[in-house]
C-alpha cells in the first residue's frame, strides 16, 4: 500500500454556537466548533471534522502545527 499526507491549513474558532467548515481566503478551510479550546477538545473535533470531509479514518489526520493556536496546519493521510 502506498500512503501520501497532504498539508491542510486551517482557522478555526472554538466554542463557537454553531459548527462549520467552509473554505476561506487563500485555501485556508474556515472552522468553527463548539467545544471549548480546553484539553484538546477543539482541537479533537476539528480533526473529526476534516476526517469526514476528506473521507479518511480520524487516526490520520494529525495537527502538526499551532495546537495552541487559532490558526493550524493539519496532516491528512490517505492510503491507496
Amino acid at each position: 500500500m502506498a500512503s501520501s499526507a497532504r498539508l491542510v491549513r486551517v482557522s478555526v474558532k472554538a466554542g463557537a454556537r454553531r459548527e462549520y467548515l467552509r473554505e476561506g481566503t487563500k485555501g485556508v478551510l474556515d472552522i468553527a466548533v463548539k467545544e471549548p479550546a480546553e484539553d484538546g477538545r477543539a482541537n479533537a473535533r476539528v480533526c473529526q471534522l476534516i476526517a469526514e470531509l476528506y473521507a479518511v479514518p480520524r487516526k490520520s489526520v494529525k495537527i502538526v502545527a499551532g495546537h495552541t493556536h487559532a490558526r493550524k496546519r493539519v496532516s491528512v493521510g490517505y492510503t491507496r
